[in-house]
Order: C-alpha cells, then sequence, then structure tokens
C-alpha cells in the first residue's frame, strides 16, 4: 500500500510539474496558436513551408531601444533585410497588462510607425503563453525556423551584450546571419547564443 501511495503521490507532483519549455536548436519550433493585431493565424501549420524569425520585444527595454536607436536602425534594417530574404518576420509583445512594454494593437501600430519598423506581423502575447511556451528570457530574444518548422537559432540578436548603440558597427549580427544561411540552404554556422536585455515582463 506504501508503494501504490508513494507512486500516486509521484504522479500528482509530476500532474503539477511544468513541464519544460525549452526550445532545443535542430528540433521542432515549440507549438503556438496565435492571432497577430491584424486577425492573421500564426501558429506551426499556418507558417508551414516558410521560415520565419520570432523577435521578443519591450519598447521601454534600453537593449531594445539600443537597436531601435534612429540612428543605427539595427532592428529596423535586420527586419528589412530578413524580409528581402524571404523570411515572414514576427515580433512578439509578451509584456502582462500593467507591467512594462505592455501595449495595445493601437499603439503596437503607432510604435511601428514611428520606429519605421518592418515586420511582417506583431503578437500581443498578454497572456504570456507563447513566451513561456519558446522559454523567453528576454527582450530582444530571437529565434530562427526553418521551413520545415525546425528552430535553426535561438539566442541575442548580435555578439555585443551591451546597451550602447555604438557596439553594434562592431558586433556580428546572428541572426541576419542564420536567416541568410537558412535561405540559401546552408547550415547555421552560430546556432545559439545567450540572450540579453531586459527580463520578459511577464
Amino acid at each position: 500500500m506504501k508503494t501504490i501511495a508513494f507512486t500516486l503521490g509521484l504522479t500528482a507532483l509530476a500532474a503539477f510539474a511544468p513541464a519544460s519549455a525549452t526550445p532545443t536548436v535542430g528540433e521542432a519550433m515549440p507549438a503556438f496558436d496565435e492571432v497577430s493585431i491584424d486577425g492573421v493565424a500564426l501558429n506551426n501549420e499556418t507558417l508551414a513551408d516558410t521560415v520565419y524569425v520570432l523577435e521578443w520585444t519591450n519598447h521601454d527595454c534600453p537593449f531594445v531601444r539600443k537597436h531601435y536607436d534612429a540612428e543605427r536602425a539595427n532592428m529596423q534594417n535586420t527586419q528589412g533585410a530578413a524580409v528581402d530574404a524571404g523570411a515572414v518576420w514576427i515580433t512578439v509583445i509578451s509584456s502582462a497588462p500593467g507591467k512594462q512594454g505592455h501595449v495595445s494593437a493601437d499603439q503596437a501600430r503607432e510604435l511601428t510607425t514611428s520606429r519605421g519598423a518592418k515586420p511582417t506581423h506583431i503578437i500581443l502575447d498578454e497572456d504570456g503563453n507563447m513566451g513561456k511556451a519558446f522559454d523567453a528570457k528576454t527582450t530582444p530574444h530571437m529565434y530562427v525556423a526553418d521551413r520545415t518548422g525546425t528552430l535553426r537559432y535561438a539566442g541575442a540578436i548580435d555578439s555585443i551584450r551591451s546597451a550602447d548603440p555604438a557596439d553594434i558597427d562592431t558586433a556580428d549580427n546572428y541572426v541576419l546571419a542564420a536567416v541568410n544561411s537558412v535561405v540559401a540552404g546552408q547550415e547555421v554556422v552560430n546556432k545559439q547564443s545567450t540572450p540579453y536585455g531586459c527580463a520578459v515582463k511577464y
């Protein structure tokens, strides 16, 4: 009886234990099912046979501001180059209501226009379900998927971990390099890096 009770106890604990949500490079992207601010269904099925980038953002984060800095416009240029190469760019905002970086759909559109941003789609992940499925830790936090739905890159946008826009000029842009390799059917050289930035405000 003690053995049965112990086993049942472990089963109960397992039922309440959080599932591992760490995406693995070289494996399938985590399952997600969201709708963009413009009503476009975005999930593993609708993005099949598509190279796509996921960008976690928070417009009030100084690390995000670094990459959207008007002078260097690094994020905007990376978005534009990725889209020109044939990728779909999806910006995800996981800030919960009342938390830093939370915006309405209209505010997200205004930010896109005012900053000259070039995402294909924007997702408001207010409940944090998508962010937690991808284990998104920072803003920015970046992911690149290939046409088979396989995660090919995860981590930082570039190689210099700072909030100083001046560092962009000498940094290696991991995301754009990954997109170009995936589109060309080549192996991604830098497959993973440690993301840097502000903690996602779930």
